[in-house]
Parts: structure tokens; C-alpha cells; sequence
């Protein structure tokens, strides 16, 4: 009996994946190892520096420290009542800043009490918190660990962040928000550029996906404005940022970068966001009858129908507190314009104290808001550098950095030129990590070849003499009571500090 072979079955070729050029690989390439074990090791060590001098001695100095006054005892009052409350007059009080921040301050005094740990825990975790962001940040903008640890390091060794670290006031809360909403931006423009990669390796136009980190940047910028309303500067920036990055994204994949009309509908739905999440932190007003204004439209024999009169209410308010705000120009002895923030020209002095023995005839105690000098005073020649990079080398980082820093800085020159409005340094803090960035920018292009190993040495060097003038002005941060003479040299601008 013969047998037949059967032929043997040859499978189908698989279809031909497209093939997606090298170079727009490379132009859409991302931080892909964000999970690196290295980069968490060192963002664990960094935060840990962090929070052991934010939260050391945190009760120290007793009693309220400048506009503590206000702050802390707004939060016990909601706690005890919903809304801010007028001991005075057994009624709603009439406060010119969002809520959220003294509800962040109610939750450290909810749980450690009416007292200094409590309402200064809160931004204690704030402060750290924004360190840990930072560096994260630090690493998906330069994938570089070194950098990342070095942007971290700069933040926890600043005088100016460490102080509201320990002060129970709103910056560090709209600090905080503003830099999270930047990380949500980054890692979505990192997504986006991810998604056409893909698609072009399908051969497939772009579908409808939900940007989830679009929307969390909206809800963070909902929170920010929430704090303060001066996250309302960072809108446009932000906004143009992320249209500029989808543009870019789709040119590097060789699609019509105006064709974003999804995108700019994705971005109307990330604000819409904000606004809710906004309106959310003004919940205690919303659901008690007793908050200023809460009831404006029935106290003037108009008629207020439910949820929309609560609304017009509260927009009532919100005229009210913005003429108030736009009208402040009563001079203070510690104020400051915009053109000296860099520069510390003029820096708050918190907490002054002369009681005590430190050992010698005279002594000193003070928190003097105090950025660390050395540091400062390299922010305006990297900014420099940075415009140089952004427009030499075309780098989108250098961009990503300015817009933010422009934010958070120009609007205060618009106000204090044109109607010379009351400003103090502590409101250069939103723009602070992005100060930081542009540091670590020019020191990444140091360390870079051909001349990595001096860089290296040379970012090793600055980095410890800013932990050295650090050191030499932390008595001044955080209160220490030390000798007259001691204190007083350390004014180095003699009466512009004092």
C-alpha cells in the first residue's frame, strides 16, 4: 500500500506591521522606566531629608506666627461650624480667600488639636509633598536620576519653601496644587505622544481616548484656584502649554498638527472640571445657611430659587472679595514688588523674639521668610540660560520650564505697575519649583559631554555650597534663639533684611 504525503500546511503571512521611521521614534519618545527602582531610591532618601526638617520641632515657636492670626483660627471656626465664624459678633465672617486651604489646616487641628503641631502638620505635609513631586517631575522631564535627586535636594535646602513649610499659611497649599497640576500635564503629554506612536505602528488614524491625566490636571487646578485665586494666572500658560505639546506631538508623527479639535474638546472638558472641583471646596458654604452672603438674594427681598440663587450668591461674594483684593493697596512695612523677589529685596519677617539665654549678653529669634541666598541668586542667570537653550537647541523642556516661571511671576509686575497693589515675596512661591527646574537644566547641560565628569564635580560642588549656606541660615528659618551678633551677620543686606 502506497501512502501520499500531505502537503504541508504553510501559515498565512502575517501582515506587514507599518513601518514607523526611526526618527519619529525618537521624536516621540517618553520616560518609559519611570518605575526605575534606582529613581525611587533616591526620591524615598531625598523626601525622607524633607520631612525630618519640616516636621522637626514643629511646634516651636509657640503661639501664632504671623498671619497665623487669621488662618488657623478660620479653620478651628469651620470645624466648629461649616464657614468661617466672627467671635465678635456670633456670626458668618466675612474672609476674601477660597476655602480649601483652612480646611487642609481644620484637618491637622481635627487631629492634633488647636494647637501649633496642629494647624502647622498640614503644611508641613504640603511642603514635603511638593518635594516628592518635584523630583518626580525632575525625572520625566530629564530622565536622568542625578538631576531628579539634585532638583529634590535644592527644594528641601531652600529657606523660602522650608519656612512655609512650617508656617500655617495658604501658599504652600496653592504651591502644592499648581506643581501637581504641571506633573498631570507632563505625564499626559507623555500618554498622548505614547497613543500616536502606537497608532502609527498599526497604521490606524488616532481614536477617541479619555486623557484621565488631562482631567486630573484640571481637578489639581480646580484645587489650586480653591486655595487662592491667583492659580487663575497659570489658566492661559498651562492651557497654551498643552495645545502647544499636542501640535508638536502630532508634526514629530507626520499628522496635521491644527487638526487637534478633539484635543481642544478634551481641554474644555479638563476646565469644566476645574470649575467643579473648585465649587466643591466651597461646600461647607453651600450646605449651612449660616455663611456670609449665603443667603444675599432673600436678605434683599429678592426671590432665590434653589441651587441657582445658592450660585448667584456666591458669585455676589466673589465680587465683593475681588474689589476687595483689587483695591489693596494700604502700605506695610514688609511688602515687596515683584522686580525684588529674585533678588530678596525685601523678606518677611515672620517671628521676632529677643527673651531668652543663649549664652551671650544679647540673643535673637526670628523667621525671616528668607529664600537660601546662594541659590536665589542663581535663579535669573539660569533663567537667562534657559531662553538661550529653548531658542538654540529648540528643546521643549526649556519651554516647559519658562511658561510656568512666566505664570507665576509676570502678573504680579502687571499689578504692582499699574495700581500699585499691597504684595509680599511669599507670593512667588507657585513659580518656585519651576525656578528650581531652571537650575537643574543649566546644571544638566554642564554635566554634559564631552566634559560629563568635571560637570559632575561642578554639580557636586554647588550642590554642597548650598547646603552650606543653608546651614549657616537654618537658625533663621525655623526660630533657633542664638546670640545678637550671630543673627545680625547673618543680614547680609543689612537693612533690607531687618
Amino acid at each position: 500500500m502506497t501512502m501520499t504525503a500531505a502537503a504541508p500546511v504553510t501559515a498565512a503571512p502575517a501582515p506587514e506591521q507599518p513601518r514607523v521611521p526611526a526618527i519619529v521614534r525618537r521624536r516621540l519618545a517618553t520616560l518609559d522606566n519611570w518605575l526605575d527602582p534606582y529613581s525611587w531610591l533616591v526620591t524615598g532618601v531625598v523626601v525622607a531629608i524633607a520631612a525630618m526638617l519640616r516636621f522637626q520641632h514643629l511646634g516651636s515657636p509657640k503661639g501664632y506666627v504671623f498671619d497665623e492670626v487669621y488662618y488657623p483660627t478660620d479653620a478651628w471656626d469651620m470645624l466648629q461650624h461649616g464657614v468661617e465664624w466672627d467671635e465678635k459678633i456670633d456670626g458668618a465672617a466675612y474672609v476674601v480667600h477660597p476655602p480649601l486651604g483652612k480646611w487642609l489646616i481644620a484637618f491637622g487641628e481635627h487631629f492634633f488639636g488647636n494647637t501649633e503641631v496642629g494647624w502647622r502638620v498640614p503644611t508641613a505635609i504640603a511642603g514635603t509633598l511638593m518635594v516628592l513631586i518635584l523630583i518626580r517631575v525632575a525625572y520625566r522631564l530629564f530622565h536622568s536620576i542625578v538631576l531628579a535627586g539634585t532638583a529634590g535636594m535644592l527644594m528641601t535646602l531652600d529657606g523660602f519653601q522650608l519656612v512655609l513649610s512650617r508656617t500655617s499659611l495658604l501658599d504652600i497649599f496653592l504651591g502644592l496644587f499648581v506643581l501637581a497640576a504641571f506633573a498631570a500635564m507632563l505625564i499626559d503629554r507623555d500618554s498622548y505622544r505614547r497613543r500616536l506612536l502606537r497608532t502609527l505602528e498599526r497604521g490606524t488614524e488616532p481614536g477617541l481616548l479619555v486623557p484621565w491625566w488631562l482631567f486630573a490636571a484640571g481637578a489639581m487646578f480646580g484645587l489650586a484656584c480653591g486655595v487662592k485665586w491667583s492659580a487663575l494666572f497659570f489658566a492661559p500658560f498651562f492651557a497654551g502649554l498643552v495645545i502647544a505639546w499636542r501640535v508638536q506631538a502630532r508634526r514629530s508623527a507626520g499628522l496635521p498638527g491644527e487638526r487637534i479639535t478633539g484635543d481642544l474638546g478634551w481641554g474644555a472638558v479638563s476646565m469644566v472640571l476645574a470649575g467643579v472641583f473648585y465649587l466643591a471646596t466651597w461646600t461647607g458654604w453651600f450646605v449651612t445657611n449660616t455663611g456670609w452672603m449665603r443667603h444675599d438674594l432673600r436678605d434683599h427681598g429678592q426671590s432665590e430659587p434653589p441651587i441657582l440663587g445658592a450660585l448667584l450668591n456666591l458669585m455676589h461674594y466673589h465680587q465683593n472679595a475681588y474689589a476687595f483684593h483689587s483695591g489693596l493697596t494700604t502700605p506695610h512695612s514688609r511688602q515687596s514688588w515683584p522686580w525684588q523677589w529674585l533678588l530678596l529685596g525685601r523678606p518677611v519677617s515672620f517671628y521676632w523674639n529677643t527673651g531668652g539665654n543663649c549664652g551671650a549678653p544679647s540673643c535673637a529669634r526670628e523667621i525671616l521668610l528668607l529664600g537660601t541666598p546662594l541659590l536665589w541668586w542663581s535663579f535669573l542667570p539660569a533663567l537667562a540660560a534657559l531662553v538661550w537653550f529653548g531658542l538654540a537647541r529648540r528643546d521643549w523642556r526649556a519651554w516647559a520650564i519658562l511658561v510656568p516661571v512666566a505664570a507665576g511671576l509676570l502678573p504680579w509686575f502687571y499689578y504692582a505697575i499699574r495700581d500699585g497693589r499691597t504684595m509680599f515675596s511669599f507670593y512667588a512661591l507657585p513659580a518656585l519649583p519651576f525656578l528650581i527646574l531652571a537650575v537643574v537644566y543649566v546644571l544638566g547641560a554642564i554635566m554634559a559631554p564631552p566634559h560629563q565628569q568635571l560637570g559632575a564635580v561642578f554639580v557636586g560642588a554647588y550642590v554642597t555650597v548650598i547646603a552650606l549656606c543653608f546651614a549657616y541660615f537654618y537658625p533663621i528659618f525655623v526660630g533657633d534663639l542664638i546670640p545678637y551678633e550671630s543673627w545680625l551677620s547673618k543680614m547680609w543686606l543689612g537693612g533690607r533684611w531687618i
